[in-house]
């Protein structure tokens, strides 16, 4: 079954990898026996669902977590069961998405306005006056 992320983007499983480790944190003893940390591996460099805009953003957002290889590596183990870890990480991976989708606002170039202008060499000018007055005292002058 596809990850939703928006309701016109979904992300095919054959895009997504699931395995899951052992993780150290709240299970007590059982810890060292189950492997509960969900690791979830998407290939970014080899997905179709995304267009290069948004993959773009998406290599950028995702850091550290993305590989030399083009895979957003997300580990999730904060809870104890498998199931819940494995709806961590891929939500996880849905938000990382969702926040890519929006790109961002172009800059608009704007001048500064005249009385912003004045003010700049006014305070150029009294700045110029105070280090003037540092300067060596002349007594014949």
């Amino acid at each position: 079954m596809p990850v939703p992320v928006t309701p016109e983007i979904a992300i095919p499983d054959a895009d997504l990898e699931l395995t899951f480790v052992r993780a150290a944190g709240p299970g007590g003893q059982n810890v060292n026996k189950v492997s509960s940390a969900a690791q979830l591996r998407f290939d970014l460099a080899g997905t179709a669902a995304l267009p290069e805009p948004v993959k773009a953003r998406l290599r950028h957002l995702a850091g550290r977590r993305l590989t030399d290889d083009g895979v957003i590596l997300i580990l999730a183990r904060n809870h104890r069961t498998q199931e819940q870890n494995r709806r961590e990480a891929l939500e996880r991976l849905a938000d990382l998405i969702r926040r890519a989708l929006v790109a961002p606002k172009a800059r608009k170039a704007t001048k500064p306005t005249r009385a912003a202008r004045e003010r700049r060499l006014q305070m150029k000018t009294r700045r110029q006056r105070t280090k003037s007055l540092r300067g060596k005292v002349n007594w014949e002058g």
